[in-house]
């Protein structure tokens, strides 16, 4: 059973990242240090150093060779049921959009595992839940996390590809089209549709083909080093545990240098956004409570069906409920915010959810404890 001390040693890991939250809002809304566009520039200097560094740092320390592979089928089952329900609900439901498809992904299955998971399910489970639940952080930084970055890309190279034009600027519009293509090593042939302007003249104007699009990701991901520094840890990590090998201390003292700063400047920089917002439930209360439906019972019950299917049951299975209720994943708002998609829902996501993430943690142990069967 969980003891004060055990949850003392949650808040002592939960509470550091409001302090970095706190001063992150003061000082755009009380001391005014920065302005809009510097705290923009400070979610860039999160998202293209800071994180990844810090998924580069625990991927490469992790050992694959002692993973328990069940478990991680159980999540990936469950990620995949609930793709299957958000498709259905976006080509069914007049109220379904891919927008909100990518966001209500990310609210159902990622997670703050490593700062409030591993002190969480230790004091739960002991070495069991840490174990497990840090081989749910390398997976899901090395896959989901990808996924999440493949799809805001994809995206926003949709949106920047223009579909239609003000015909009576086709010319300037179309030839500016034309050298941002170039630039990108993409053949017009490839593009198609027509504009006519108000003179009568017609213009080849970009409907982008679904090869144009994917090379234009593809190349923008390679760019971005959160799409492969998790597997450049992963990579590293096999070799180390099967050879018995280290990384030289300069260059672990490099990487780490840079990551211990991921998760506080992550939180840093949500405060920042908090503080340009007009409300503190930036999103309202109503996207707010279904944000907090999808974290703690959509997700958890998707993973409770996967889990069962896969024959898991006693300790693991519980751990694998239990990970899937943690609160929502810091990095997945530095996302939203980068890529411009529901921000404010994802940073009420992380700062609530931490805040109720506790109580309702508890109650999960306390329920799966007194299910024997299981």
């Amino acid at each position: 059973m969980i003891s004060l001390d055990d949850i003392s040693k949650v808040m002592v890991a939960t509470v550091p990242l409001y302090v970095a939250l706190i001063l992150g809002y003061g000082s755009v809304k009380w001391w005014r240090i920065f302005k809009p566009d510097q705290v923009d520039a400070i979610n860039r200097l999160v998202c293209y150093f800071t994180l990844p560094l810090f998924n580069l740092d625990f991927t490469a320390h992790s050992n694959p060779f002692k993973w328990n592979y069940k478990f991680l089928a159980a999540d990936a089952i469950s990620k995949v049921i609930i793709v299957a329900v958000l498709a259905l609900w976006a080509r069914c439901s007049s109220k379904g959009s891919y927008c909100w498809s990518i966001t209500s992904f990310s609210l159902c299955t990622l997670t703050n595992s490593l700062v409030v998971g591993v002190p969480l399910l230790g004091a739960m489970y002991g070495q069991l839940g840490v174990d497990l639940v840090v081989q749910f952080s390398v997976t899901q930084a090395i896959i989901w996390l990808t996924v999440l970055l493949f799809v805001l890309e994809f995206r926003q190279s949709r949106s920047d590809f223009p579909s239609t034009v003000n015909c009576t600027s086709s010319v300037l519009v179309v030839s500016d089209a034309t050298s941002q293509v170039h630039s990108l090593g993409i053949d017009l042939k490839d593009l198609e549709g027509k504009c006519t302007n108000n003179d009568g003249l017609q213009n080849n104007i970009s409907r982008p083909s679904l090869c144009s699009l994917l090379k234009v990701v593809s190349m923008k991901l390679l760019a971005n080093p959160n799409s492969y520094s998790c597997i450049v840890g992963i990579i590293w990590a096999f070799f180390a545990c099967r050879f018995n090998f280290q990384l030289p201390s300069i260059v672990d003292g490099s990487i780490l240098i840079m990551s211990k700063a991921g998760t506080g400047t992550a939180m840093f920089s949500m405060g920042m956004f908090m503080a340009l917002q007009e409300k503190l439930i930036a999103c309202g209360p109503k996207l707010a409570i279904f944000g907090m439906v999808l974290k703690f019972i959509a997700g958890p019950a998707a993973v409770a069906i996967a889990s069962l299917a896969v024959g898991l049951h006693g300790d693991v299975l519980r751990v694998a409920i239990i990970q899937a209720a943690l609160p929502q994943s810091i990095t997945s708002f530095i996302y939203a915010k980068e890529y411009g998609l529901h921000a404010d829902v994802l940073s009420t996501a992380v700062i609530f959810g931490m805040m109720a993430s506790l109580p309702i943690l508890i109650a999960y142990y306390a329920t799966l404890q007194s299910l024997h069967s299981l």
